[in-house]
This record gives structure tokens, C-alpha cells and sequence, in this order.
């Protein structure tokens, strides 16, 4: 599958190898891609575009009631057979702007007493349900409101609501501002997260590459209090980065990591970040799939992205990049990084999102974090294969040769001690089918050097299986 991540789409190479190729320099991302939040890929394949925001349609005011006419004396009579109160009056549909009323010529109970129906009516559909009464007198007119006695500041949300989890994390939730060293001083926004107490910042590559050489970065905390940073280490394939701050106040409060093998389809999720740049924004939905193979690239066509990605229908947008994808007990199960979008739009500039949201599960996070601060440099597992990856639904199929003319299967790599040859059809990769070049790729780099894997591939239309020790290739260039 293709995404987007804020960027435009990537165009796939004929053959690429298991590790990303070396990648030129990449532009900051775009806010189109099949749906990273705005990746950076290693490794050629198309990706998504983020749409943007359409303008929400606002129903016409209902014209103002007409003055109620002036106060007669009460005359016993019988109750109306419509009982009491009356019918409320027509008013404008909830979250409409009321139309300003018109100065009446006098101000008499009718009247009153009609706006005192309408505000019910509104306040009703809002949630709240208050109670007013009326006593209309020879005097004049007076009224009564009783509140609730439970506030929304007073009471308590109990643990595990989202109000609660989204109080707990939003304090270690980070907006970042990018931008490059050049005259233009382009850049963008996105999210990052308190990764530890020294003040380490994940997010994705994507979101900081415009600044990696010679720009500035700067992080908002949701408190308002901004903080200047700088790049640790980025890994383009993986499309994770490591920022630290420069300055880190004391007392950051890192968020809790989940296990993201253990996630189960239907659990709830909660995302935060800066859709378009409105900060600390929550949104929720659940896990929709695991293991959802992802191209995503960064709009510039430099390098692709690659992960067996979550997939969520929580609201993600440009700017929720490299934001918490959040458990329902507040852990981070993953790393916002892509959306797929529709190919129309009606005169958009930028995609938004259609409820199918990706994320690097955070077990795979996690390593290239730890390895990007102990290093600086990212690690991926290959299998010294290069396969092709325009092809897909028959598994991946290693190239007859290599990038210029060397062989397609490395000698003496992990392949070619398995047994593995060129033209060979990789069709399974541990437990997971393999349909194409780009999903290989993703399920090799959920893995770490040196693991053993067991593979199935087809050869002269046998099918047969090999283990292959995987080895490693050290940065992305």
C-alpha cells in the first residue's frame, strides 16, 4: 500500500534494494502523502496526499420573532389544551451564529418569555438540560435559573477517559517548528514527544529534514513555553528523528511505551498533534488493521519510507506528524506518520484526512530511537537481495541484476547463504504473505540484524523455504 505523509507522491524505481539507497537531500515535507503525517522513505515507492479542510456549509438564520403584543391583565380561564410551556419558537439549527435581534418597541413579558424558551432549546442540544421559571406579575417580570451543581471544572474524570489520558499527556506533547538554513527559511510544522528526561524529542524524519542542515527548529510545549532544539539523528527509511532540546527545563515527563505487539484490532486510540497547525489538538477512533505495509515519501522524490504500519481512523492531518498514537491507558502505541487521501479534491491545495491514518508501531520506534542516541546513525537489517518493486499481488521477485549491473543477490549476503537466486519469488517472510517489493521491505525492517527468519519463495513454479540471517547496513548513504 502507498501513502502520503505531507508531501506528493513518490514514483516507484524499476528495482530498488532491501536497504534505502542513498538519498539525496529532502525538502521538508509538503503536507501530501498517502498519509504520513509527512514520512521520508528509504527506498523508492508511492505515497499519499493529505487533503485539506472544505468550508462547512451555515444554515441561514431563522428571522427574529415578532414582538409578543403588549401585557393584558390574566383572566381565569382554562389551562390550554397544549399544556404548559408552550411550543418553543423556531431558532437557528446549533452552532449557527444567532442573528442579532432587533430592539423591540417594548420590552414585555411575551417576549421575554419566548428568548428564555429558545436559549433551553439551544442549551438542551448543547448537552445540558437547565430549568427556568417565570413569575409574571402587575410589577413587572422577574426569573429564576437553577445551575447544575456539578460543573465541568468541578468534577473529576475518572482514569482511562480520554479527558483524563489527553490531561496526562498533552504536558509531553510538543509542537516543532522547522525551518532550513536558506534565504527562503522554508519549513513546517509537526509533533514530537518527551522521550526522556534529558530532554530527547521523537518524532518523524520528515517533520525535521528541512532543518537537518544548517536550519533551526524550535518546540512548543502545550504550556506555550518554546524551546530551541537540534537534530540527534534521523533515519529516512524508518522516517523516525531525535531531537533534543538545548536548553531542557527540569522535570520533562516522558511518555509511557507500550507494546505494540500486543495491540488488538478495535482497540481505542487517541492521537495528538498540530493538524495545520492547531496545536495540542485530540483526536480518537480505534486500531482499524496491524501489519499494513506503507510506501511513504516526503513529496521531494529523493527517498521513500517504508513500515508494516498501525492503521488508525483517528483524525490525522498535515502537522499531526510524528505525534503520539495513544492506548487507551495513555502508552504510546505508535508514531503518526502517513495518510492515504483521495486523488480529486475540490480546488484543495492539501489532503486531509479520510479516516485512514498510519503509524509506526512503537516497538519498531523504540530501536531506532535508542540506536539514533547512542549513535547518531540508523541501522537496517537487509537480506542482500535487491528486488523489484513496481510488481505486485505475486510476491517480491529479485531482480535479474542489481543497481549498475552488479549482481542482484550480494555474494556471500544473507540471501545467497540461504540459497536464494535472481529471479527467485520471495512469498512469505516469517508469518506474514508478502504481495510486493515495498511489503518485504517493511516486514524486514520490523526485525533486527542478525535474527533469523524463516522464508518462502517460489522457484520454476516450486515452492520452497530457506532461513536467512539477516545482516545490516549502517546509515542512509
Amino acid at each position: 500500500m502507498s501513502t502520503e505523509n505531507e508531501g506528493t507522491p513518490v514514483p516507484a524505481d524499476p528495482a530498488a534494494p532491501s536497504a534505502p539507497p542513498v538519498p539525496p537531500t529532502m525538502d521538508k515535507p509538503t503536507g501530501e502523502t498517502p498519509s504520513r503525517t509527512a514520512p521520508e522513505p528509504a527506498g523508492p515507492a508511492p505515497q499519499t496526499s493529505l487533503p485539506g479542510d472544505e468550508p462547512t456549509a451555515v444554515q441561514a438564520p431563522v428571522p427574529a420573532a415578532a414582538p409578543a403584543p403588549p401585557h393584558q391583565p390574566p383572566a381565569p380561564a382554562a389551562a390550554p389544551a397544549g399544556g404548559w410551556p408552550p411550543p418553543p419558537p423556531a431558532v437557528p439549527a446549533w452552532g449557527v451564529p444567532h442573528p442579532a435581534p432587533q430592539a423591540p418597541r417594548k420590552r414585555t413579558g411575551g417576549l421575554v418569555a419566548a428568548v428564555l424558551v429558545a436559549s433551553l432549546v439551544a442549551g438542551g442540544i448543547g448537552g445540558g438540560i437547565g430549568y427556568w421559571a417565570a413569575e409574571r406579575g402587575d410589577n413587572g417580570f422577574s426569573s429564576t435559573t437553577v445551575s447544575s451543581g456539578q460543573a465541568p471544572a468541578s468534577f473529576k474524570r475518572e482514569p482511562g477517559t480520554v479527558a483524563a489520558v489527553a490531561a496526562k499527556a498533552l504536558p509531553s506533547v510538543v509542537t516543532i517548528q522547522a525551518k532550513s538554513g536558506g534565504q527562503e527559511g522554508e519549513g513546517g510544522t509537526g509533533t514530537g514527544f518527551v522521550y526522556d528526561q534529558e530532554g530527547h524529542i521523537v518524532t518523524n524524519n520528515h517533520v525535521v529534514a528541512s532543518a537537518a542542515d544548517g536550519g533551526t527548529l524550535s518546540v512548543t510545549f502545550s504550556d506555550g513555553k518554546t524551546y530551541d532544539a537540534e537534530v540527534v539523528g534521523r533515519a529516512e527509511g524508518y522516517d523516525v528523528a531525535v531531537i533534543k532540546l538545548k536548553d531542557a527545563p527540569k522535570g520533562l515527563t516522558p511518555l509511557p511505551l507500550g507494546d505494540s505487539d500486543k495491540v488488538a484490532v478495535g482497540d481505542s486510540t487517541i492521537a495528538i498533534g498540530a493538524p495545520f497547525g492547531l496545536s495540542n489538538t485530540v483526536t480518537t477512533g480505534i486500531v482499524s488493521a496491524k501489519n499494513r505495509p506503507v510506501a511513504s515519501g516526503d513529496g521531494s522524490g529523493g527517498s521513500n519510507s517504508y513500515m508494516s504500519a498501525l492503521q488508525t481512523d483517528a483524525s490525522i492531518n498535515p502537522g499531526n506528524s510524528g505525534g503520539p498514537l495513544l492506548d487507551a491507558s495513555g502508552a504510546v502505541i505508535g508514531i503518526n506518520s502517513a495518510i492515504q487521501s483521495t486523488s480529486g479534491g475540490f480546488g484543495q491545495s492539501q489532503a486531509g484526512s479520510i479516516g485512514l491514518g498510519f503509524a509506526i508501531p512503537v516497538n519498531q520506534a523504540k530501536n531506532v530511537a535508542q540506536q539514533l542516541i547512542r549513535t547518531g546513525k540508523p541501522v537496517y537489517p537487509v537480506i542482500g537481495a535487491t528486488v523489484n518493486m513496481n510488481e505486485k499481488g505475486q510476491g517480491a521477485t529479485i531482480a535479474g541484476q542489481g543497481s549498475g549491473g552488479t549482481p542482484s543477490v550480494t555474494p556471500g549476503g544473507p540471501a545467497a547463504k540461504a540459497g536464494l537466486k535472481a529471479d527467485d519469488v520471495i512469498t512469505g517472510f516469517g508469518d506474514h504473505p508478502i504481495d510486493s517489493g515495498p511489503t518485504l521491505i517493511s516486514e524486514i525492517w520490523t526485525h533486527k540484524p542478525g535474527d533469523s527468519v524463516k522464508i518462502t519463495y517460489e522457484r520454476d513454479g516450486k515452492t520452497a523455504t530457506a532461513t536467512v540471517v539477516l545482516g545490516e547496513r549502517t546509515g542512509d548513504s
